[in-house]
C-alpha cells in the first residue's frame, strides 16, 4: 500500500500564492506519474497537473502561467506552486500518483491522498 499526505492548504484572498506538497509513503517499488486534481463544490473532479517521473508536465488550460507543478523523486514528493489564486481555484485539492509496490506490474495501482482544502476570497 502506498499512503499519499497531502499539506498546504490555506484560505488566502485572491492574488496570493500557495505552495501544495504530497508526500508518498508506504510500499514502494517506483513511482510514475504525479499529479493534482481538484473539486469545487457541486462539480466534478478535475485534473489540475500532472508530472511524469521524467519531468513530463501537463495543465489544465485555467491554470497554465499560474501554476507550477514539480517533484523530487528522491523524496516521493510532488509539489503545486499557486500563484495568482482566483476565487475560482477554491477546491479540496487532491493528490494522485500511479505507483508499484513490486517489480510486477501486476502491482501497479492508483492512490488518492484525503485532500487539503484551498479557499481563495475576492
Amino acid at each position: 500500500q502506498v499512503q499519499l499526505v497531502e499539506s498546504g492548504g490555506d484560505s488566502v484572498q485572491a492574488g496570493g500564492s500557495l505552495r501544495l506538497a504530497c508526500a508518498a509513503s508506504g510500499n514502494i517499488f517506483s513511482i510514475n506519474a504525479m499529479g493534482w486534481y481538484r473539486q469545487a463544490p457541486g462539480k466534478q473532479r478535475e485534473m489540475v497537473a500532472t508530472i511524469t517521473s521524467g519531468g513530463s508536465t501537463i495543465y489544465v488550460d485555467s491554470v497554465k502561467g499560474r501554476f507550477t507543478i514539480s517533484r523530487d523523486n528522491p523524496k516521493n514528493t510532488v509539489y503545486l506552486q499557486m500563484n495568482s489564486l482566483k476565487p475560482e481555484d477554491t477546491a479540496v485539492y487532491y493528490c494522485n500518483t500511479d505507483a508499484r509496490a513490486s517489480p510486477a506490474w501486476s502491482s501497479r495501482s492508483v492512490y488518492w491522498g484525503q485532500g487539503t482544502q484551498v479557499t481563495v476570497s475576492s
